[in-house]
């Protein structure tokens, strides 16, 4: 980027930033998620430390955020709080090492090869300032914008680990002594004010820390005591006794009386740092509280004295946080890719983002509908986010940063891969042609997916070279291709050609449900292919090849169709059409000829439980359990699965960012269950 293009989104990003700071920490409203907040704030970083000389002193890389609300007493710091600037990967850590390596030799002094490092949990809450004197706790504020906060000393005074007098077993108590530390709800808690705010009708809060950030700024000290808060100590601002290092620093706070993280711990290089972080985020799940990532900071105060202070954040400390679950990026373009139905799906192009760990390049937007809701342009910012192994999906576009220079996006009338007309089918946009070369790739790539055959090391750049090199024509030529017929291949060999041979063989024997799935029927998802092998079961009917399986669905009529549940007229319909059509009668007798062999395994019956009857649609993302594990606990209960919500549908299972199910749930009447009611129905 050239600096005029740099100061442009620089000015951008500034006012962006002050906007959804303001919101996020005086209001205690989040507009957007402080990953997205972080994600903008990284990106101002960068596009500054590549041009310093269009840092301004208003820039919210120089300053802490928030201001103090009217309604508490100012309270002017000694010193000002500082913030931390972020670190998001190992390179940036590096990069963060050898920037304060530079700048301590500008001050005649230098980091030693293998400098110690104390590494600590970065606690998710809002930092505080207590005042003691004599050892009696005075005076209790907020960071505020860093020089002025809001006195909430009655407040602090409510809360249990913050000590009124303090004691002291080692260090001196000095005169005068200022801490530093985090107020914060343990998840149980925060679990369970929200029940009650839930009961009472009130607004309910989105994370712990902002409804610490709420309960600490109460202006009845009676409802911040009822909301049981915690406090760990992390910094000492001034003292009688001088600290040679931030462990020591520690061990003085715990001795004053003050809860700090018992997982601190000083380490000897970056990779320990890494290690440390690595088994952190691992276990964080199993803390009582939430955090975002460690904060590490060079042991030795004397180094970290020396480096001082760039904008708002010490040289010698850091927040090496978490891989973010959300993002910013751009949207450089909009392309459209053929589905196996058919249907034409918009894709976002994005500049390259590193969300949850992965490089997103590219985002599903469904259809037109959703480029539309979104009110997205070719050229505009938009926060992006990956939960777990979701894929990733653009949340919102943030229109304060248009430059003017973005452009609208029109779906096409033509098919972009066999040039057919394009037709309407709801809220889709369809190739109407069955054979349309888009459609048929897609259905490969289907076929040896998870939920089919899950053919491992096949997936769609080995199909695609395999129809491009003319190798298959279809799914039953993979099971048929011998080593020879790939080993000559470019980039690949005996070794690569043997293992993709051997892989095919293995997964010749495949259960029901699979199969039927892997066939990519229109309408027909995993749960319905279990619902139909079911079926099949029931009836008692032998099913050990696909020509077994072709055999036996002529059996089926329509009207027998739509009595299994799950099953309505369009889905039944589509099963009949698939059946019928000569191409796949061919394929399933092909398939038989390959080899293929379908488990004649035995359905278990549904066992009575406290959901015998009951159907459950699950939607968004779970925190606590993957959506295979809830539906295998549903299924234990009794309970049947649905994909779709309909007027049969008992619940819909609600995790975070669900998609258009809850909105159909309401327009039914369907009772949706937050994670929270439905861990306590299956308990």
């Amino acid at each position: 980027m050239d600096k005029k293009s740099a100061k442009d989104r620089i000015i951008h990003l500034r006012e962006t930033i002050n906007k959804y700071r303001y919101e996020y920490h005086v209001l205690d409203k989040a507009s957007i998620s402080e990953a997205a907040l972080d994600s903008l704030k990284k990106e101002l970083f960068d596009l500054e430390a590549q041009y310093p000389e269009l840092i301004t002193s208003d820039s919210p890389t120089q300053r802490v955020a928030g201001k103090a609300l009217d309604e508490f007493k100012k309270v002017k710091h000694e010193t000002r709080m500082l913030s931390l600037n972020d670190a998001f990967s190992e390179q940036d850590m590096r990069d963060w090492l050898a920037r304060l390596r530079s700048h301590l030799l500008t001050t005649h002094y230098s980091l030693p090869t293998h400098p110690a490092f104390y590494c600590d949990l970065k606690m998710d809450g809002l930092a505080v300032e207590l005042v003691y004197e004599n050892g009696i706790f005075m005076q209790g504020s907020t960071r505020g914008d860093g020089e002025i906060g809001e006195d909430i000393t009655a407040n602090l005074r409510t809360i249990e680990t913050i000590p009124l007098r303090l004691l002291t077993t080692h260090y001196k108590l000095p005169t005068r002594l200022i801490v530093r530390g985090e107020c914060f709800l343990n998840t149980k808690e925060f679990e369970r004010l929200n029940r009650e705010l839930e009961k009472t009708g009130a607004k309910t809060y989105a994370n712990p820390r902002n409804l610490a950030a709420g309960t600490i700024r109460q202006l009845d000290p009676k409802i911040t005591a009822s909301r049981k808060l915690d406090f760990y100590g992390y910094f000492i601002q001034n003292s009688d006794h001088e600290y040679k290092t931030v462990s020591e620093r520690y061990e003085a706070l715990h001795d004053f009386g003050f809860k700090t993280n018992l997982e601190g711990k000083v380490v000897i290089s970056l990779e320990e740092v890494f290690k440390f972080q690595n088994e952190v985020n691992k276990n964080r799940k199993k803390l009582p509280f939430e955090i975002d990532g460690i904060v590490v900071s060079v042991n030795d105060l004397t180094i970290s004295t020396a480096a001082g202070v760039i904008g708002k954040a010490p040289r010698a400390m850091i927040a090496y946080k978490f891989q973010a679950e959300e993002a910013t990026t751009v949207v450089e373009d909009i392309t459209v890719q053929v589905g196996r139905t058919g249907a034409l799906t918009p894709v976002a192009l994005l500049r390259p983002a590193h969300v949850s760990g992965v490089t997103i390049k590219h985002s599903t937007l469904h259809n037109a509908d959703e480029i539309e809701r979104l009110g997205l342009k070719i050229g505009d910012t938009v926060i992006i986010s990956r939960a777990g192994d979701v894929i990733p999906k653009i949340l919102k576009v943030l229109p304060e940063l248009r430059t003017g220079q973005e452009k609208a996006f029109r779906m096409p009338s033509k098919c972009p891969i066999d040039g057919s007309s394009v037709v309407r089918d709801g809220v889709a946009y369809k190739c109407p042609n069955p054979e349309c070369a888009g459609r048929y790739r897609e259905n490969l790539y289907h076929f040896v997916g998870r939920g089919g055959f899950n053919l491992d090391g096949i997936g769609p750049k080995i199909i695609d070279r395999f129809l491009d090199e003319g190798l298959i024509n279809d799914a039953a030529d993979i099971f048929a291709l011998k080593e020879e017929d790939i080993k000559d291949l470019e980039r690949f060999g005996e070794q690569s050609a043997k293992n993709l041979v051997t892989e095919a063989q293995v997964k010749k024997t495949i259960t029901l449900p699979k199969f039927i799935y892997s066939l990519g029927i229109l309408h027909v998802g995993e749960e319905t292919a279990i619902a139909l092998s079911s079926a099949i079961a029931s009836r008692k009917l032998k099913v050990e090849s696909p020509k077994d399986l072709l055999d036996n669905f002529i059996n089926f009529s329509l009207d027998e169709l739509m009595q299994i549940p799950d099953i309505g007229p369009a889905v039944s319909q589509s099963i009949v059409d698939w059946f019928k059509r000569k191409q796949n009668i061919e394929f399933l007798k092909k398939m038989d000829e390959v080899g293929i062999r379908i488990k004649n395994e035995e359905l278990r019956s549904k066992e009575s439980g406290t959901f015998t009857g009951k159907s459950f649609v699950l939607t968004g993302t779970l925190a606590s359990m993957s959506r295979d594990e809830a539906k295998a606990k549903i299924r234990a209960l009794g309970g049947d699965i649905s994909e779709s919500v309909s007027k049969k549908t008992s619940y819909v299972v609600a995790g975070t960012k669900p998609g258009s199910k809850i909105e159909k749930a309401q327009k039914l009447g369907i009772r949706i269950l937050d994670e929270i009611k439905f861990k306590e129905l299956i308990q």
